[in-house]
């Protein structure tokens, strides 16, 4: 528990507050390809919840595969997010939503603890990264229409730099350089893995 306690202290100390504008700027897709964060680009906003498990042993962070026959990243490790809508009162409000709609937890469930660093995609998004802790009783519901599977994964792994993978693919007709944290048979790589980073450093950096 003390631990725990320390991690919950940690986080809302470096955390942004959950509502209002990240204070250190952006991150993004572009930092290790030598381009800026922000681009200039118009960006569609986004959100995502990182859902951070403490009951039931040590801390885990939770993770969505998203379902084979999307048209969008299909197969791909994500935490739960998208697009905001039109009702949505902000980008807190479309994470929770996102949440319930992708898992089935509801925002009764989350205890937000504050955001890092919006970060920008190479498909035009802008993301809000937001951390909750997640209360238990909740029943995950996966939505069989965007989630093929939930998992979790060690928070402590997922920090750790000895296990900050920098990989270089090809896409577009051009080089381009990604995170990724391999995690057993789970492959964490692109956008998510780069959330995960930028966690890192707002905590740890």
């Amino acid at each position: 528990m003390p631990a725990i306690k320390g991690l919950l202290d940690l986080m809302r100390q470096r955390l942004d507050p959950v509502e209002g504008e990240s204070g250190a700027g952006f991150r993004g897709d572009g930092d290790l390809n030598g381009l800026p964060s922000p681009s200039g680009r118009k960006l569609r906003p986004a959100a995502v919840l990182a859902p951070l498990i403490l009951h039931d042993g040590p801390p885990r962070l939770l993770f969505t595969e998203r379902a084979s026959h999307l048209l969008k990243h299909p197969g791909q490790i994500s935490f739960p997010g998208g697009s905001l809508d039109p009702g949505d009162a902000g980008p807190a409000q479309a994470a929770l939503r996102e949440v319930e709609e992708e898992i089935g937890i509801g925002a009764e469930h989350v205890e937000l603890v504050g955001r890092f660093e919006s970060y920008e995609t190479g498909t035009g998004f802008q993301i809000t990264p937001f951390v909750g802790v997640l209360r238990p009783g909740y029943d995950l519901r996966p939505d069989p229409g965007e989630v093929a599977s939930v998992f979790e994964a060690p928070f402590d792994f997922l920090m750790n730099p000895l296990n900050h993978q920098q990989r270089s693919g090809v896409w577009q007709g051009q080089e381009r350089h990604y995170y990724a944290m391999p995690w057993e048979d789970r492959y964490i790589w692109g956008v998510t893995a780069g959330l995960l980073k930028s966690l890192h450093d707002k905590l740890y950096g």
